[in-house]
Order: C-alpha cells, then structure tokens, then sequence
C-alpha cells in the first residue's frame, strides 16, 4: 500500500506544471511634452477674464483653455483631438498629472470663444506655462513637469516627472 501511495505521489509531482502567466506589461510611459519654455511670452493682462480671476485663451481647433489666478488650477474644454475615451475636457493642479475627462456642458463657460494665443507664444502664471506653436498645445506645470498636450496627432496627459517626488522606492537619484 505504501509503495502505491508512493507511486500516486510520483505522478503528482512528476506532472508538468502550468505556467504562471507573465504579468501584464506596465503601459509606455507618455511621451515628454513639446518645449514651450522659448516661446515668446504674451502680456497676460490682455487675457484677463471676468473679475480678473482667470487668464482665457482659446488654442488650436477652437480649444477654450484657463489658467485660474486663485487656485493655479488649469485647463481646457472643447473638441479635443484624439483625447484619451473621447474626452472633451482637460484639467490640472499646480503639481501632478492632469486628467481628461468628459462633460455633457463645458466647465468654462464664455460669452464667446477668449482671445486666441498667437503661435510661438506661451502664457505662465505662478508654476504654470501654457503655449502653443499653432497647432500643438502644450500646458504644464514647473514643479513636476505634470501637465497636458493637445495635437492633432493625439492629446494626451504629460506624467510628472520630478526624480525627487516621482521615483520607484526605494530608488535614490543621487545614490546607485
């Protein structure tokens, strides 16, 4: 009966066994943002809005985009092309990833379209630049380098990029 037993147990351990699946591959990271930084800077106060608490601009493809004077808070609404699930608004903080989301009313709301950025310029407030090359549009925030673009060839969020903050643990940018 023991040799039986033992030979029952060689059958189980000798059987192949089934291979773990390979883990899902992480998603490429996106692709760095174009640089606005040469761009020539605009007179922000020619696109004060309201009581004064928000610069508007419109983009490219009749994009309406804000930067908020109180909070850093930007963003833009509108038909943007090629924007993750069909998107048709784009939102970020000061620091961080911006997100893309959709609405059935825009999130800002004008009489009419703001005042278009020239191409070649950019419009900054506290950590935040926004500009355009007159077809790409480029907002991103100093801190971290989160922010968002906005292309015909595909819009998409720009992921931080600060080694300081965002790094794998317990990795160390100045230590190997």
């Amino acid at each position: 009966m023991l040799i039986g037993l033992v030979a029952a147990g060689a059958v189980v351990f000798g059987a192949p066994g089934v291979a773990a699946a390979d883990p899902e591959p992480s998603p490429p990271p996106s692709p760095p943002a174009p640089n606005v930084m040469g761009f020539a800077p605009v007179k922000p106060s020619e696109f004060l809005l309201g009581d004064g608490s928000l610069y508007g601009f419109a983009v490219p493809g009749d994009i309406a985009c804000i930067i908020n004077r109180n909070s850093g808070n930007y963003g833009c609404n509108g038909p943007i092309p090629g924007a993750p699930n069909g998107a048709n608004l784009v939102t970020a903080q000061q620091v961080g990833p911006a997100g893309f989301s959709s609405s059935d009313r825009p999130l800002y709301v004008f009489e009419k379209l703001p005042q278009r950025l020239p191409a070649g310029s950019k419009i900054s407030f506290r950590n935040v630049t926004c500009g355009t090359d007159g077809t790409t549009t480029t907002c991103t925030n100093n801190y971290d380098g989160g922010g968002f673009v906005i292309s015909p060839a595909g819009s998409f969020a720009v992921d931080p990029n600060n080694p300081l903050i965002d790094r794998p643990q317990p990795a160390n940018p100045y230590f190997n």
